[in-house]
């Protein structure tokens, strides 16, 4: 060990060695700290080995001992790059411990660092480096040369940027090179006034060696090997994920463990072996591949296998619901993705139609991307559209509206925000005046029930952002779809199912509301929608969803060609005429992949857990199997079973319709198709009295709980379309049959 006195300053340069063991240490604290240690470095997708990671989770379940807190030091410490002491003075030693200082070129590494704090300082340990830091105002290139780290301690969730006070903790340090072999880099810590007070800092002098990347050329080929665009995971031997999450840039997003490429484009990797997991979306099967990289540029080709085809039916996905800004992503006003790093992702996922949404955060950048029409980087197989989601507005209390197909989309008179309406039903309006598409976006957040029965007579709050106003809505003829896929099933559709049976003919559609809701990727929920014609239109696309012409979807299973008689889905307007009771044969093709073995992660977890739709979910015991059910005002009639190996099959029901009702089928829940509704003698769809009754109360409901936020001069306008809906309720309620 070398000492150094200067004025004021205690600085200790100590080589590496084994770390000294803290004791006496408390075992639950450590126990706490340890565990979200561990959560974070899973976060980071940069764990530790797993041998290590099953033995420490074991130690902090233990009863307190002082052997379980030695083991968790002797383990953890393999791991530590530097030893930070914090004496009673505040005066900072640093030591490099155990682990192996290697980088890699263009990328990063996660490092631990042990913190002995005797003191008991509460303060933010810092890190810096005169090797690391900006290089575009350098002085001269000796400085360039040696700024070639640059550090990073992670202080986010679930961690925190300020120390416990606990004697002994664990941080991480990420480090990355722009640089190839030896360099030696000095680290500074602190625990208080930075560069400024030199006397609470301390310096490592550690000597790195950072592997070489390796150019990784991707021939990425669809399944009739045409060049395509695909979502490639590529994970080291020890489970971490390249490129590193820590500083990815778009379109490569820091939240996804997986990169998008096209064909002819590349990975920089250093030596060694990985494991590679490809795919592109719900419709392909996940394949995975071993590669080896050494010291020469590689190029690997990558096929992907299709399990189904739905647009070579006709059938084309879309995400009705994505940001490019906000949750997962930027959330300051002036941040966001641009439209090319959106594009890569609804290409690598296979999403035939992607609606960016502007909203809330990052609304007043985000909204320079709207055009009207279709962004220029769509293809005649492909659309990106930029529209609306009235979200983070004065009106959000009654449900957040998605707005597809606009023309304008400022609301007339306002120019900020906070000048649209506090109420749902306005924006509505406005929206359909222009022709646009209009719907409530995760249609079950404030209507959560406890009942899983549908459509159930529980009555939710009606306190959330999702389609609460629905049930005034409807009845203006203002809303054109409730969303689904990305809340829980039954809370979704329970309120659907009821509007339905009253006799209204909202339609559904899926949606993801990445990255808010789900952050994994677009396109988690899908609707599918027949067009027209054989060219993909946006606006063809969109007005099926007005229409009828689509089903819902996770992408896992699929319902075609849905039929009552010779009448399609979506066909003349969904309406099948009988003069009388009648027998009716309801048709259709489906097909789901499940995987042969049950994946219990999902299976095990309650219905208001994400995954919320997911086919897992619908599997029949431990077979391969689903249920296909024939829905005829929203109850079950009938039910067929299907193995879910990736066929296409015929499906047939027939079912006796005595009066008049809407039908469907599900696969639930992975699956709904939208309703063919079949009036018989004439009379109109009153499917249940019960169902009436609850959509009256669950007006009363809404307006107990909207009607403070909604602003006083325009509270008189509220009050009477809320009266309005009460009447057409009470009116249909006289028109239905006895119970």
């Amino acid at each position: 060990m070398r000492l150094m006195v200067f004025p004021l300053l205690v600085v200790f340069t100590v080589a590496a060695e084994e770390l000294p063991l803290v004791s006496p240490v408390e075992h639950q604290p450590l126990a706490a700290q340890v565990t979200r240690l561990l959560d974070a470095l899973d976060m980071l997708s940069d764990p530790l080995p797993a041998e290590d990671t099953a033995a420490l989770r074991k130690l902090v379940a233990s009863p307190g001992s002082a052997a379980a807190i030695e083991q968790i030091q002797r383990i953890l410490d393999r791991h530590v790059l530097v030893g930070v002491n914090i004496n009673p003075e505040m005066r900072v030693k640093a030591q490099q411990g155990a682990a192996r200082p290697e980088l890699m070129q263009n990328g990063w590494r996660t490092f631990l660092i042990k913190v002995h704090n005797e003191a008991g300082t509460t303060a933010v340990l810092a890190v810096t480096s005169p090797n690391a830091g900006p290089h575009a105002n350098a002085p001269n290139e000796g400085i360039i040369r040696r700024r070639f780290l640059d550090l990073q301690l992670w202080n986010k969730q679930p961690l925190k940027p300020h120390l416990s006070g606990l004697e002994l903790e664990y941080r991480i340090l990420q480090v990355f090179s722009r640089d190839a072999g030896k360099r030696e880099g000095k680290l500074i810590f602190d625990v208080g006034q930075g560069s400024q007070d030199l006397g609470f800092r301390s310096e490592a002098d550690v000597l790195f060696t950072a592997k070489p990347a390796t150019k990784v050329t991707l021939r990425v080929l669809d399944s009739d090997d045409k060049p395509t665009t695909a979502a490639f995971l590529v994970r080291d031997s020890r489970q971490r994920v390249y490129p590193s999450q820590a500083k990815r840039l778009p379109p490569d997003f820091f939240f996804h463990p997986q990169v998008y490429r096209a064909d002819g484009e590349s990975l920089a990797l250093p030596a060694g072996e990985y494991t590679v997991a490809y795919s592109r979306g719900p419709e392909y099967r996940q394949r995975v591949q071993k590669i080896t990289v050494g010291s020469e540029p590689l190029e690997i080709t990558f096929r992907l296998e299709r399990w189904v085809d739905p647009a070579k039916f006709g059938w084309f996905s879309g995400d009705h619901h994505v940001h490019a800004a906000g949750c997962s992503h930027f959330e300051r006003p002036t941040e966001g993705v641009y439209p090319k790093d959106m594009w890569r992702h609804i290409l690598g996922e296979d999403l035939k139609v992607g609606a960016v949404l502007t909203w809330g955060p990052g609304w007043y950048f985000q909204k320079t991307f709207f055009e009207g029409k279709d962004n220029q980087l769509s293809s005649d197989k492909y659309k990106m559209h930029y529209d609306v989601e009235v979200s983070g507005f004065p009106s959000s209390h009654t449900g957040h509206i998605v707005l597809l197909g606009l023309k304008e989309q400022d609301y007339p008179g306002t120019k900020r925000i906070e000048e649209w309406p506090s109420w749902g039903v306005p924006v509505f309006k406005w929206a359909k005046s222009q022709n646009a598409v209009a719907g409530f976006a995760h249609s079950g957040w404030g209507l959560q029930i406890k009942d899983t029965n549908l459509p159930s007579q529980e009555m939710p709050r009606f306190d959330g952002i999702g389609a609460n106003e629905f049930v005034v809505g409807v009845t203006h003829d203002a809303v054109d779809f409730i969303s689904a896929v990305d809340t829980p099933a039954h809370w979704e559709l329970n309120v659907w199912y009821h509007t339905l049976n009253a006799g209204y003919r909202t339609r559904i559609s899926g949606e993801t509301d990445f990255p808010c809701i789900y952050d994994e990727k677009v396109g988690l929920g899908r609707s599918y929608v027949r067009q027209k014609t054989n060219a993909l239109e946006y606006r063809d696309w969109i007005e099926g969803i007005r229409e009828g012409r689509n089903y819902v979807s996770d992408g896992k299973s699929h319902i075609f060609d849905f039929k009552v008689d010779d009448l399609g889905m979506g066909e003349n307007g969904s309406e099948l005429a009988l003069r009388g009771s009648a027998n009716v044969r309801i048709t259709a093709r489906v097909a789901a992949l499940l995987q042969e073995t049950p994946d219990e992660t999902v299976r095990r977890l309650p219905l208001d857990h994400k995954p919320y739709w997911d086919l897992e979910r619908a599997r029949i015991g431990n077979s391969r199997k689903v249920p296909v059910e024939l829905i005829v005002n929203g109850v079950p009639a009938a039910r067929a079973e299907i193995e879910a190996d990736g066929t296409l099959r015929p499906i047939a029901f027939t079912q006796k319709v005595e009066r008049s009702s809407w039908i469907a089928l599900r696969i639930l829940p992975s699956s709904h198709t939208n309703p063919i509704f079949v009036q018989v003698g004439g009379k109109p769809i009153r499917g249940s009295r019960k169902s009436i009754e609850w959509c009256l109360r669950a007006v009363d409901q809404c307006a107990q709980m909207k009607m403070p936020r909604i602003r006083l001069e325009e509270r008189g306008e509220a009050e009477r379309a809320y009266e309005y809906a009460r009447q057409a309720y009470r009116k249909r309620l006289a028109e239905a049959e006895a119970e």
